[in-house]
């Protein structure tokens, strides 16, 4: 009985361990795939405690050489992590310049005040600590898939960059379908209007915003910030966004992971066929100019199964042709959402290149 026990924990775990290596399929292992990528260093025990009974039980070494190559799959995340931190530094400094790093100030959340940018957009807005005069502003925009989430939406990097002493305004915007693009544009920009209109009050510079997005939101980041040049915008900051729509309806289907067609469809009004300057004003991939784009950093999971990795690495390639300041932060073994765990690798290294750009481009 221990035999199939001791088995069917291996192959478990070995199972778990490969979504370090391949694409989640469905919605329930994406979620596994978080899991597994950002707390692998910690599942790790597991195999090894199956190793352990085996190699105690002697004549079961096959078990042993399966638990050895998945307690090899869930620490690669950090491994790789530990990689990237070497040589992350001279990378930042390379495309934003040395920087001095700032120091947070206190410890836990801060007071955040819900305030209405228009009739029916609340913002959240989340003062900054620690700093003397008034402070750089980051506009913090959801994910979802367009159709759902708000401003609510993982709250611990807001805290943290109060902490450090820039302000946070997390807004939210109509979403789809009852609204199409570039209603959404509409709603962020609302939305700066307003902190600027506002800025003596909330205690932040006007001329010194930088747009940041997870997801479709990193997709409104990089699109408003190129599409609606303004001096006041720093700089743009997706995680794990998508800035080629025309690109991704080339490759969506109705039956893969998001049913992204569906999705194009009802934030867009259409195929690119029918709607092509929804299609061509919402990605910054085909807007960016070197006159209109602004210094990017870009975070991407090679692993994510719900916005493929190449939409970031060819807005990277394209920024670099056109000698725009920009850095691309690629995880090997991360998926969408990778940041969900601060304290993970991904997380770890997201906030890293975060503060180092904030840094840099707001001085």
């Amino acid at each position: 009985m221990l035999k199939w026990v001791l088995w069917l924990l291996a192959v478990g775990c070995l199972g778990a361990a490969s979504l370090t290596w391949w694409r989640a399929p469905t919605t329930g292992l994406w979620k596994a795939s978080i899991l597994v990528g950002e707390f692998g260093h910690l599942l790790v025990v597991l195999p090894v405690i199956v190793a352990a009974v085996a190699w105690w039980r002697g004549g079961m070494w096959v078990v042993v050489g399966v638990c050895v190559v998945a307690a090899a799959g869930l620490l690669r995340p950090v491994v790789q992590a530990a990689g990237i931190m070497q040589t992350l530094p001279a990378k930042l400094g390379s495309a934003f310049g040395k920087v001095e790093p700032r120091t947070a100030t206190g410890k836990g959340p801060v007071a955040v005040e819900t305030r209405e940018v228009a009739a029916g957009l609340p913002m959240d807005f989340y003062r900054a600590v620690g700093r003397t005069g008034a402070a750089p502003c980051v506009v913090m925009i959801h994910g979802g898939g367009w159709d759902n989430g708000d401003r609510k939406q993982l709250p611990a990097v807001n805290h943290h960059l109060a902490r450090l002493g820039y302000a946070v305004a997390a807004v939210s915007y109509r979403l789809a379908p009852a609204t199409r693009w570039p209603g959404q544009a509409e709603d962020v920009r609302a939305a700066i209007d307003h902190l600027k209109a506002n800025a003596g009050e909330l205690g932040i510079d006007p001329t010194r915003l930088v747009l940041m997005g997870r997801s479709a939101g990193g997709q409104i980041a990089t699109a408003v910030a190129y599409g609606f040049p303004d001096t006041a915008v720093r700089g743009a900051v997706s995680f794990y966004g998508p800035h080629d729509q025309v690109f991704a309806w080339g490759f969506s289907r109705e039956d893969d992971i998001l049913n992204a067609v569906k999705l194009l469809r009802q934030y867009l009004g259409g195929s690119p066929e029918e709607v092509p300057e929804a299609y061509r004003t919402s990605s910054a991939y085909l807007i960016a100019t070197k006159e209109n784009a602004v210094p990017t950093l870009l975070v991407h999971g090679a692993m994510d199964s719900m916005v493929w990795h190449k939409q970031s690495e060819r807005l990277h390639a394209k920024l670099d042709e056109l000698g725009v300041a920009n850095a691309f932060v690629s995880l090997p073994w991360a998926t969408h959402a990778c940041d969900f765990n601060p304290r993970g690798p991904s997380g770890r290294l997201s906030w890293f290149a975060l503060e180092w750009f904030l840094a840099a481009v707001t001085k």
